[in-house]
């Protein structure tokens, strides 16, 4: 009997250092989300702009993301674990701990709905229904592989965060298109954005806003404005429907479906726009092509 009470106080004792020292957080939340882990990723860094005084450490991974939220005289730190589970659902895993007061917080977690607990509740309720508006809001379908069409194209380059970039190009859409008409260079297809660097890390973005052109001997000079040749390549495509400001989805989802299906690819997407967004409408028929190539080396 005395072997079994000194066993049973040593589990003890060892659960509460444990409990109290070693967990690694103080409260888990789980929830499914039906979208990919790019999208989630996203959401994330959008709601946390909506956050006064929060902030993210970003390593460029779009499974883990670690946030900061003040709230009165403490701060909340979440620790973001997404899973992808399909191409359409991912399991997300936030593990949160009030680092001012986490060991008050592990006692009263037993036996008391703490302040704490609510908060994080009620955080977390407000994120998922703007996660879930905001899928609501965009389609995107995987076609497979395709192909890079070989192109002359006249481009600005613009250098912006990834949220930014359709500002970027409704900033160039009327220099663009007025300089070429302008100097009677013939258009010769839908205008593209074609990625140069992507930092996952900081969310940067170097691309080219082009229009394809026909093939022209002019001596067309512009400061800002480079006439460019477009190679041929075998690419992986997404046809995105919704508003343009979050085509980048369409980025994610190919890396989710690349990854699952060992595709190597680089991540320089091109996308082709079917639709003129001045002219409004239903932001669900707004369509591009999104092409990632293939790294065949």
């Amino acid at each position: 009997m005395k072997k079994i009470i000194v066993f049973g106080s040593i589990i003890l004792s060892g659960f509460l250092i444990w409990y109290f020292f070693v967990k690694p957080y103080d409260y888990l939340v789980t929830f499914k989300a039906n979208t990919f882990p790019g999208a989630i990723n996203q959401s994330i860094k959008t709601w946390n702009l909506s956050l006064e005084g929060a902030r993210i450490e970003n390593s460029g991974d779009i499974l883990e993301i670690t946030q900061y939220i003040p709230f009165n005289d403490s701060t909340f730190l979440y620790d973001w674990k997404i899973t992808s589970i399909t191409d359409t659902t991912s399991v997300v895993k936030v593990y949160v701990t009030d680092v001012d007061h986490s060991i008050a917080n592990r006692f009263k977690h037993p036996f008391f709905d703490t302040d704490f607990e609510k908060r994080v509740k009620n955080n977390l309720t407000e994120f998922t229904e703007k996660l879930n508006d905001h899928i609501s809001r965009f389609k995107v379908k995987i076609e497979g592989t395709a192909e890079i069409n070989e192109m002359s194209c006249a481009c600005i380059s613009v250098s912006s965060s990834q949220v930014e970039k359709a500002l970027g190009m409704m900033k160039n859409y009327a220099i663009l298109s007025s300089e070429l008409l302008g100097n009677k260079i013939e258009l010769n297809g839908r205008p593209f954005v074609l990625v140069n660097k992507w930092d996952m890390k900081t969310d940067h973005l170097e691309y080219d806003f082009c229009y394809p052109i026909q093939k022209t001997d002019s001596l067309f000079e512009h400061p800002n404005i480079k006439l460019k040749q477009v190679k041929s390549q075998k690419a992986l495509k997404a046809i995105y429907n919704g508003n343009y400001i979050s085509s980048d989805r369409a980025w994610y989802a190919l890396l989710d479906y690349a990854e699952k299906n060992n595709i190597k690819i680089i991540p320089q997407p091109l996308e082709i726009f079917h639709n003129n967004p001045n002219m409004g409408g239903d932001e669900l028929q707004w369509t591009t092509e999104v092409l990632m190539p293939l790294d065949l080396d």
